[in-house]
């Protein structure tokens, strides 16, 4: 897999940009971009900065190359998760804001009902903010047990595996039996209560996926 992006270009030149900048010893702070003759100009401008714009747009357009190998998807839920887990934590270091998040899925004491009342309705509740985070934090911990460098699963298996064969049958069937040093235990209910918080951690994952945003 080889992956090439380039930041966003940004290649609008605002109208007003170019008044401000051509007729320089004017006092813009105080001149209102409503006044007819700047308004009268703008519009005089416009099409050409719109022209300019889609020329560069074309000559040097943000760069998006993406070569998926055959091999990439012998498993592609490890080698996705190469990729998510480092972007979900710069995210989660730089983001800027939060979308709304329901109160059914964070615990009881982050939804909005559990917050003090608010001012107005159109208000966001304290704990908005709080419950992105929580939110965040379930994200990275899913994709950081599923990163193919993890092997969550060992730590609810303990003591030694002995394994014995029983002699075939009649049908030529044999079983598989405890070895007489077999010590192994395994935690078949912390195991399922791991593995249901990953999938919820992937339910999350797509429900927010439109909320992954700085």
């Amino acid at each position: 897999m080889k992956i090439y992006t380039s930041n966003y270009r940004s290649h609008w030149v605002s109208p007003y940009t170019i008044l401000e900048r051509v007729l320089f010893w004017l006092d813009w702070e105080n001149i209102s971009y409503e006044t007819p003759w700047v308004e009268r100009w703008s519009n005089r401008l416009n099409p050409i900065c719109v022209a300019w714009q889609k020329f560069l747009d074309f000559v040097h357009p943000q760069i998006r190359v993406v070569k998926i190998d055959y091999y990439d998807t012998w498993n592609m839920d490890s080698t996705l998760a190469l990729i998510v887990l480092p972007m979900l934590k710069q995210l989660n270091a730089t983001k800027h804001g939060a979308p709304l998040v329901e109160d059914d899925d964070v615990p009881e004491h982050l939804r909005s009902t559990a917050a003090p009342a608010k001012a107005n309705e159109w208000d966001t509740d304290e704990n908005h903010f709080a419950r992105w985070e929580w939110i965040m934090e379930e994200l990275i911990w899913t994709f950081t047990q599923l990163h193919p460098d993890s092997d969550w699963e060992s730590q609810y298996h303990s003591g030694e595996i002995d394994i014995a064969w029983a002699k075939p049958d009649a049908r030529g069937l044999t079983e598989m039996l405890k070895g007489p040093k077999d010590t192994h235990q395994f935690d078949v209910d912390g195991y399922q209560r791991h593995q249901a918080r990953i999938s919820n951690g992937l339910r999350l994952f797509g429900t927010y996926y439109r909320g992954l945003w700085d």
